[in-house]
């Protein structure tokens, strides 16, 4: 079973070929906004980050923003820089390069070029040159076995651990059967529930790390004088029916199929095992699709009961609503319609299969709803103070 992507030179794959407009900090967000929105056929980040940090925390930035460079969906990339920042772009780049010397990369420095509306015209050059070589390449038959597939769900109703959610978990176990990953994040929506994922764990040192990044989790929510277990965080869930983060999480991990779990990986890791992985994220929509794109995911479906409009900047974003009456009120946003479930249109099995078939149409270059509307969100988890 085929899809159409790039086959890069170092051997990994890609579905889509971006030109990545990449601030290094947030003191450069507005002049990587001007360079995207006046060179047709880039995309761009804006970020909170790059400065003002220390230790792991600003490991994790850096780390998170060369994942983003070099991954497979990106072609090249412009690395804007302020020119005084912590993460500095002349080292971002040259990480990029290191890890893959065939993409073309290119550092602007606002402070050196005289400020914003010079380094706007530069930075434009620079990633139009770029558009016009990725223009150059071709799409090719690539074995489903090479997508990596995260799942998300974001403003969960009662429906979702019904519909939504459970035929996410069907195409899951679709792909994984073909020989694919999928990555199942959202630590603090696991809470209550883990015991169920690990006991699918395929040895001890996998079922014993699930308990450990629960507890890490639960550790740091309790020094700020909060128990999560017994209560729910968000007054949407609440509308939505949901009681407890337990309830929550029960629908939650169906998202997860049926399979063994093979890894369990931090926050923004490379996925390297094929089948079922976890990826211990926060439960906050944006941090953990962008930890879930820069740990390598292709493409992500995104589940929703309530609503929500949000994607990456270089991964396609399925939405998929848990009702009916979701889709019809949100048409603009939803790609997939899960409430056929309840109305027993169809099962849990054939939604699951819908799912899955778009997948590989998106994998192939049709564009879901968030990509056409141009939704590029973007955080990093942070774990250390602001200075």
């Amino acid at each position: 079973m085929n899809f159409m992507g790039y086959r890069r030179p170092d051997g990994k794959v890609g579905i889509r070929n971006h030109v990545l407009i990449l601030p290094s900090v947030t003191c450069a967000n507005q002049v990587a906004r001007s360079i995207a929105q006046n060179t047709p056929g880039t995309t761009w980040v804006e970020h909170q980050h790059g400065c003002a940090q220390l230790g792991a925390d600003l490991e994790l930035t850096r780390r998170v923003l060369i994942s983003h460079g070099t991954h497979p969906n990106v072609y090249g990339t412009v690395i804007v820089g302020l020119g005084c920042e912590t993460a500095r772009a002349q080292e971002v780049a040259q990480a990029i390069k290191e890890q893959c010397p065939f993409k073309p990369v290119a550092v602007m420095i606002i402070q050196e070029e005289g400020g914003s509306v010079k380094a706007s015209v530069k930075g434009a050059e620079l990633a139009k040159a770029m558009v016009c070589e990725a223009a150059g390449l071709l799409r090719e038959p690539i074995d489903v076995s090479e997508l990596i597939l995260g799942t998300e769900c974001g403003g969960s109703d009662a429906c979702s651990g019904i519909t939504a959610n459970p035929a996410l978990g069907a195409a899951s176990d679709l792909l994984i059967d073909a020989g694919g990953s999928v990555v199942l994040a959202e630590t603090t929506e696991i809470i209550g529930a883990e015991h169920l994922v690990a006991a699918r764990a395929v040895n001890k040192e996998v079922e014993a790390r699930c308990y450990e990044v629960i507890d890490r989790c639960e550790q740091g929510v309790l020094k700020m004088g909060v128990d999560m277990r017994g209560s729910q965080p968000t007054p949407g869930n609440i509308d939505g029916g949901l009681s407890t983060i337990e309830e929550k999480s029960l629908g939650c991990i169906y998202k997860a199929g049926t399979k063994p779990l093979v890894d369990v990986i931090d926050y923004a890791m490379p996925v390297t095992k094929k089948g079922l992985v976890w990826m211990d994220t926060p439960g906050h929509d944006i941090e953990q699709l962008t930890g879930m794109v820069a740990g390598g995911c292709h493409l992500v479906v995104f589940t929703t009961g309530r609503g929500t409009c949000c994607g990456s900047p270089i991964a396609p974003t399925i939405k998929v609503a848990s009702n009916s009456a979701l889709f019809k009120a949100m048409e603009d946003n939803i790609d997939i319609n899960a409430g056929t479930i309840i109305t027993g249109e169809e099962t849990v099995q054939q939604v699951g299969q819908r799912i899955f078939e778009e997948l590989l149409h998106v994998a192939s270059g049709k564009m879901p709803k968030a990509e056409v509307l141009g939704f590029n969100d973007f955080a990093i988890n942070r774990v250390g103070p602001t200075i």
